[in-house]
């Protein structure tokens, strides 16, 4: 470490290891470097949030760079500038000197710049016998050159995350517009089913958006609400598949009934083959897989698991299966029930699987049967994660409303 890399702030400023270890950093850029001065302010000024700066510091900051006298920073140039306060207030818009002393500290505590403070405190530079600036007391630039790839990829990612939440806010609202419109339709129309509970659920998810939202706030209900979105579509589409085979059921009731074959045998097929080619050994449907829900969305229709996670919290699908067998063995539901499960409706189902009967414990009399159960309606492809989640969080909706 050289000696003169490193100073203290001048008066009860304090010093803090921090600073040191800034300004050691900044008298170990690589030789050579350079960066434009206006560009790596501009990524300053799309990464301020994650800098902990304000519009006033950027305004500031701005104020310091153009006391500057080029465009490009160089890592062999002189990078301390040192105007006045009133200079630096009538450049930064007529600030107020408290504001600007207390910006001027944001900037030095996000580690843009570094004061270099003279021995009585002011600002000035010493010049040579040519004329040159041999050294000066002020603000050091330094920071703003090494940190220049990271100003960058940090303005990248607030860009990409602005992207990202407004492509989410879209999805959220065509999923919200959609789900309305479909439980509306199927309330106007008569469809069966518990449509209040399901706008009830709706109406919660809805009440839950912030004014200001956060990229995970929407992810977050968008989950819950395209989840919502395709329960509806299940169940119309179930009753739509039950009036078809009602309809075809009593159309053939009638075929049979006109028709007068010579022999009872003419309606039954003799082999596999006049099945549509359907062998003995294989007659069932290919089963569809089960659809895989999003962890929040089941952490929040299942707190209960939560406690069984490290620490007592889930933030993973590995943590979430972790609990899972924590509970299975709890609740005596045995190994091999678990791992058909398992096997059946993959490992993520299962677990959840698992939530949702020890949320329900008190009223399940034999929670291994149960998932047995479960399971064989699984290989069946009669049975979805679906239904249940949903009245778990309708049940937990209602018990916040009940809270609040």
């Amino acid at each position: 470490m050289q000696i003169g890399s490193v100073t203290t702030p001048f008066g009860r400023r304090p010093m803090t290891l921090a600073l040191v270890r800034r300004q050691v950093e900044t008298s170990e850029i690589k030789p050579g470097k350079t960066a434009d001065k206006w560009k790596v302010f501009r990524d300053a000024s799309e990464a301020r949030e994650l800098l902990g700066l304000q519009d006033r510091s950027l305004a500031v900051l701005d104020a310091l760079l153009s006391f500057y006298p080029h465009n490009e920073l160089r890592q062999d140039a002189q990078l301390v500038v040192f105007p006045s306060n009133a200079q630096l207030t009538l450049r930064a818009h007529g600030i107020a000197g408290a504001t600007l002393r207390r910006h001027l500290a944001l900037l030095v505590e996000a580690g843009l710049i570094v004061r270099k403070d003279s021995a009585n405190g002011k600002r000035y530079a010493r010049k040579d016998k040519a004329g040159a600036i041999d050294s000066a007391f002020g603000f050091d630039l330094s920071p703003l050159l090494l940190r220049v790839d990271e100003l960058a990829m940090m303005a990248q990612q607030v860009v990409a995350d602005r992207f990202a939440l407004r492509r989410a806010k879209e999805n959220l609202t065509i999923s919200r517009r959609d789900v309305r419109k479909l439980i509306s339709a199927a309330i106007e129309e008569g469809a069966s089913g518990d449509w209040e509970s399901i706008e009830a659920m709706y109406i919660g998810l809805v009440g839950r958006i912030p004014r200001s939202p956060a990229l995970g706030d929407v992810n977050s209900i968008l989950d819950e609400m395209e989840f919502l979105q395709q329960e509806i579509i299940n169940i119309l589409e179930m009753q739509q598949k039950d009036e078809n085979i009602s309809t075809n059921a009593a159309h053939s009731e009638r075929h049979i009934q006109n028709s007068k074959p010579d022999s009872i045998h003419e309606l039954e097929p003799s082999s596999g083959d006049e099945q549509g080619g359907m062998a003995a050994g294989n007659n069932q449907p290919k089963r569809e897989p089960i659809r895989n829900f999003p962890l929040g969305l089941v952490l929040r229709a299942c707190p209960e698991i939560a406690m069984y996670g490290p620490n007592g919290t889930i933030g993973s699908w590995r943590e979430m299966m972790g609990a899972a067998v924590v509970v299975r063995s709890m609740l005596g539901v045995s190994p091999s029930a678990y791992q058909e499960a398992c096997e059946v409706m993959g490992s993520e189902n299962a677990a959840a699987a698992v939530a949702c009967i020890l949320e329900r414990t008190g009223h399940i009399n034999s929670p291994g049967g149960y998932l047995r159960d479960l399971t064989r309606k699984a290989a069946r492809g009669e049975f979805s994660l679906g239904p249940m989640l949903m009245a778990l969080l309708s049940v937990a909706g209602e018990n916040g409303r009940k809270a609040g």
